[in-house]
């Protein structure tokens, strides 16, 4: 899930979990829509879904032992109760840090360890789906690789499923293997991730990939720049909420939000929908 900050890809997140409550909708999971279940029923659920927050030392209990962060979980769930402490050094160990972690406090770790914490926490019950609230964003950009490369080894090992929201498009093709854009607390654009950036078709896709930078500077890179300021996600614009930033609107977008639906445009992914009345038209700058 990408998009500016402020979108929504947070707030998406969380009522994925239900952490917030949806006003509206459905938050349908393995069949199920979980917005109509009891909270006892829900609390049972939550072994299988779990959540890695953007600041890993703000989402741990400066107060907490390593080893008691990371055991929580387990205790409230009922879990390992001959070996939590067997469990929870197999966590660190599986998340690359050392057993004796588990007596020190979250101050005495990098920001790259207190993630690993983090991720090891997010582990304990053996969930299958985790929402990645922005991991590796507040963390130094050395780091950052170390960390996405742990949580893929892990996908791998573990075969989670994640739901991984970001505003930097070179880590979002590093990881996902499908794609949302969401803009004003719309989603946009879906499609698979070579195909949101081989085949780009709303044209605020175009200009977020536009402004990736190239590492070689011999190649020229046309960036398109997005004239006037995001509008207000409580009054939003009428019609496409794009339109009034959007180099290709036309009268058209001002009457109705466009559906999320398949264009006519060649595209060899057979669900790449994206809403826009001009899906693939090309942008002149």
């Amino acid at each position: 899930m990408v998009g500016e900050s402020g979108c929504g890809k947070s707030t998406l997140g969380r009522c994925v979990l239900r952490l917030i409550e949806p006003t509206a909708g459905q938050v349908v999971f393995d069949g199920k829509d979980i917005t109509m279940i009891p909270s006892a029923e829900m609390r049972k659920l939550r072994r299988r879904m779990q959540i890695i927050f953007q600041d890993p030392y703000a989402s741990l209990n400066p107060r907490m032992t390593v080893g008691d962060t990371v055991g929580e979980p387990l205790e409230i769930h009922g879990l390992y109760k001959g070996g939590r402490d067997r469990r929870i050094r197999q966590l660190l160990d599986l998340c690359g840090l050392r057993a004796e972690a588990m007596n020190r406090y979250p101050h005495e770790f990098s920001g790259g360890q207190r993630q690993r914490i983090c991720i090891a926490r997010a582990l304990a019950v053996e969930p299958e789906f985790i929402v990645c609230d922005e991991p590796v964003s507040a963390l130094d950009v050395s780091i950052q690789s170390q960390i996405l490369n742990l949580m893929m080894e892990l996908q791998r090992e573990l075969k989670l499923t994640y739901l991984f929201i970001s505003h930097d498009l070179k880590v979002v093709k590093h990881v996902s293997s499908r794609v949302a854009v969401m803009y004003l607390g719309k989603v946009v654009e879906l499609a698979t991730s070579e195909q949101i950036y081989s085949e780009p078709q709303h044209p605020y896709t175009k200009a977020l990939l536009s402004a990736i930078p190239v590492a070689d500077p011999s190649i020229k890179k046309e960036r398109i720049i997005l004239q006037g300021d995001v509008p207000s996600p409580i009054h939003p614009p009428a019609g496409c909420y794009f339109h009034p930033r959007c180099p290709i609107a036309r009268e058209n977008c001002k009457g109705a939000f466009p559906p999320l639906e398949k264009h006519a445009v060649p595209s060899s992914d057979p669900v790449h929908v994206a809403a826009c009345y001009y899906a693939g038209d090309s942008i002149i700058l």
